[in-house]
């Protein structure tokens, strides 16, 4: 789907172009496509301010039908963010519009100061990304993501640079299939049924796959993590994904909050909150999308995911404020708000990552908490 292509916009023929213009200095070389930004810049509505945008239909010269100039603002204030907001703007427009296949003008590191692994990184990031549709649940599925974008470069790409469309492709396609994980209503992920979708394409890859029952994490004495799923009908589960890349070294673990709904237990959530819970196991689909791409990517780095699986719903069987648990290290814990759920399923999981990988590193990634969001905003991990 991801082509690095050498500039040539007299012979290349697409159905649309974008290309991005900074307002206060040229960030390319080809010299019609600098001849297409000053005509573009010569209208009054358009100086490539940040988000202005002017569309010019078969430019002399050119073979595109449609070139689509994207204001990026001032040179200076440009990085990597900018330009994959970009590409994946444009992507969007040409699902909007119906495309299938679409071009990027990338700038040219040599006059834009951009360096270039990092711009066209962030290019095919933002276009890849933005090209994904959720419509699984659609009967008449009338857009279609696009089947090429190009990415164009000034001149035949060489190295490395080769190869960064693949590793582009896997590392966002995994970023995918966490999402589309994400987006499955709860009724179809509950905690058993999310280990066995994870350990599909984990065993696919040849990843160390072990999925816990309720009954081997009774046995291990998890008792946080269990006292949180207590009120479900449905069971708990723990995944534990290895990727054996070789190494004396210890591993680095990756543990993902995986709470496929959460209804705040007794200390219910209030109506407006409670339809995104079906997301709040996106950092177990994160790390479990992160091992799959470790593999996939061959790397040299031993690797875990422990992922712990819950439900933290209402019943007469559910965990009550004030209750005392104690978890796998031995600490009791006593239960404030059984809307604090997430801390309770990690204290365990990293626990036990702990005790039993003795890991260099651990990082945790779960949707915690609210007030995070508040304080930070919600482009912030």
């Amino acid at each position: 789907m991801l082509h690095l292509t050498a500039c040539d916009l007299i012979r290349q023929k697409t159905p649309i172009l974008f290309v991005p213009v900074c307002e206060n200095k040229p960030i390319h070389s080809d010299a019609l496509l600098s001849a297409l930004v000053d005509r573009a810049l010569a209208f009054e509505e358009f100086k490539g301010k940040k988000d202005q945008e002017l569309t010019l239909y078969e430019p002399p010269g050119s073979a595109a039908e449609r070139v689509v100039f994207k204001g990026i603002g001032k040179a200076e204030a440009v990085e990597a963010e900018t330009l994959r907001q970009m590409a994946g703007r444009s992507a969007k427009r040409c699902l909007q519009m119906g495309m299938r296949r679409m071009g990027l003008a990338a700038p040219d590191p040599a006059v834009s100061g951009i360096p270039e692994t990092e711009g066209l990184k962030a290019l095919m990031e933002g276009a890849f990304l933005g090209n994904h549709l959720f419509d699984r649940y659609k009967e008449k599925k009338e857009k279609k993501p696009l089947d090429r974008i190009d990415i164009l470069v000034p001149s035949t790409p060489s190295g490395r640079l080769r190869r960064l469309p693949a590793e582009v492709e896997t590392v966002c396609g995994a970023a995918l299939m966490a999402r589309e994980w994400v987006n499955l209503p709860s009724n179809e992920k509950p905690p058993e049924a999310l280990a066995q979708i994870i350990a599909g394409p984990a065993k696919q890859r040849r990843l160390t796959v072990e999925v816990f029952t309720e009954k081997q994490l009774q046995q291990k004495r998890m008792g946080a993590l269990l006292a949180v799923a207590a009120g479900s009908s449905h069971r708990p589960a723990m995944v534990v994904l290895q990727h054996n890349g070789g190494g004396r070294r210890p591993p680095v673990v990756l543990v993902g909050k995986g709470v496929t709904f959460d209804s705040g237990g007794i200390n219910l959530k209030t109506g407006d909150s409670l339809p995104d819970m079906k997301g709040d196991m996106a950092g177990a689909a994160a790390v479990a999308a992160a091992l799959i791409a470790a593999a996939d990517l061959k790397l040299k780095r031993r690797i875990v995911g422990v992922i712990p699986l819950v439900e933290n719903m209402v019943s007469g069987r559910s965990t009550r404020p004030g209750d005392i648990v104690r978890a796998f290290s031995g600490k009791t814990v006593e239960i404030g708000n059984t809307d604090a759920e997430g801390r309770l399923i990690l204290a365990d999981a990293m626990a036990y990552a702990e005790w039993r990988f003795k890991p260099e590193a651990m990082i945790d990634v779960a949707t915690l908490t609210g007030a995070c969001v508040v304080a930070l905003g919600e482009k912030f991990a």
